[in-house]
């Protein structure tokens, strides 16, 4: 729907509390924790049933929502031309949403891998123009390959994807990717494993995940398989026609008009976002140690020239650690938001069901001088 302006605080409640899009009125409950006053708004705000998302957003992640999510709060929060921030970026959700919608995307990851993952899809090339770069390459030149790796790949297949590494980070040493190679090096990332023959790897565990070598040992032995061979160009041009099959001339147009700002580092230190620059963050932090997300991205880090251990993603395991993070996030969150900026922060169960994050976080925001409006 769209709207002459978006909506200040009391609107938004307003709008939520008599939300019935889907059939269903909200139930306004109080809050878990009964020292906290606020309202708890309970409806289907978004659903798989509404319109599929665009195919850009098909990159595999962990613990990614959906971007029926953030577009909620983009749509109704925001006009054209603001910025709108992910201080825990991953795969992009609200970066890639926020930019087919017209505002200014702003992300920050502390791992690498978020930036390759995500900046190529704002800057996406022509199928030809992927076409010929792939037809230029010599992927079947003789090349050491690390035979560990053989458990997954097909010997002729690990030559092509060690040969592809080796021209990404040659150009890479060289300067920043052009779009064409950033958006083969994405594509190639998402591509390296998974449990169908669209992936470079025999059958393994879904793409958002690598398990480790002996994991994969067992896997081959268990279903008694060996890595067939694939055709890596192929399969990237394949991928390619899928991810930029819904994408028409005027969303080119719009995503290409916006200079976006992806940061990597920690989300509690964004100097390089200016003060008062950000109506709206839409983020999903770790949940606590849930995922480990160096162990499930070291093939996607191997291929980027990435050393996973070296990345100091957050895995904290008790709740209090956790909450002293999500505190000094807000704080930055408080620094860059402008005046009448908002923030959603998506949170969930954790232990079975006994530690509801979302009693944990509250007080973060109100630490910080932030006011939480309702959950």
């Amino acid at each position: 729907m769209a709207r002459n302006k978006p909506l200040n605080a009391k609107e938004f409640a307003d709008e939520i509390q008599a939300f019935a899009d889907f059939g269903k009125e909200t139930n306004i409950l109080d809050f878990p924790d009964p020292a906290i006053s606020i309202p708890v708004y309970v409806n289907e705000f978004w659903t798989s049933k509404q319109r599929a998302a665009h195919s850009l957003h098909e990159v595999s992640y962990r613990a990614c929502f959906k971007p029926q999510l953030p577009r909620f709060f983009i749509s109704r929060l925001t006009q054209p031309g603001d910025a709108v921030y992910d201080p825990f970026m991953g795969r992009g959700t609200t970066v890639l949403e926020a930019a087919l919608l017209g505002r200014r995307p702003i992300g920050c990851d502390i791992n690498p891998l978020s930036e390759r993952l995500v900046r190529p899809r704002l800057y996406p090339p022509t199928w030809n123009e992927v076409e010929t770069r792939l037809t230029a390459l010599n992927l079947d030149k003789s090349s050491e390959v690390w035979d560990d790796l053989l458990v997954f790949y097909h010997p002729n297949t690990l030559r092509q994807i060690v040969n592809l590494r080796s021209y990404l980070l040659t150009r890479r040493q060289e300067g920043p990717l052009d779009p064409v190679d950033a958006w083969i090096q994405m594509v190639a990332t998402n591509r390296l494993t998974g449990h169908s023959p669209g992936f470079f790897s025999v059958y393994t565990l879904p793409p958002n995940q690598a398990v480790s070598i002996e994991s994969q040992k067992r896997i081959n032995q268990k279903r008694a398989q060996v890595p067939p061979e694939r055709d890596i160009k192929a399969i990237i041009l394949r991928k390619t026609r899928s991810l930029l099959s819904k994408l028409q001339a005027r969303e080119l147009k719009t995503l290409t008009a916006n200079t976006p700002l992806l940061v990597t580092g920690s989300s509690d230190n964004t100097s390089a976002i200016a003060s008062a620059s950000i109506q709206l963050a839409v983020t999903s932090p770790p949940f606590l140690d849930i995922v480990n997300y160096q162990a499930d991205n070291w093939l996607r880090c191997w291929f980027n020239g990435i050393d996973a251990k070296a990345v100091a993603i957050w895995q904290l395991k008790k709740p209090a650690d956790w909450q002293a993070a999500m505190t000094r996030t807000f704080r930055e969150l408080h620094r860059i938001l402008a005046n009448g900026g908002f923030v959603a922060f998506e949170v969930g169960e954790v232990r079975n069901g006994k530690i509801l994050l979302e009693t944990i976080v509250v007080p973060s925001p109100m630490e910080a001088v932030l006011n939480p409006l309702m959950f």
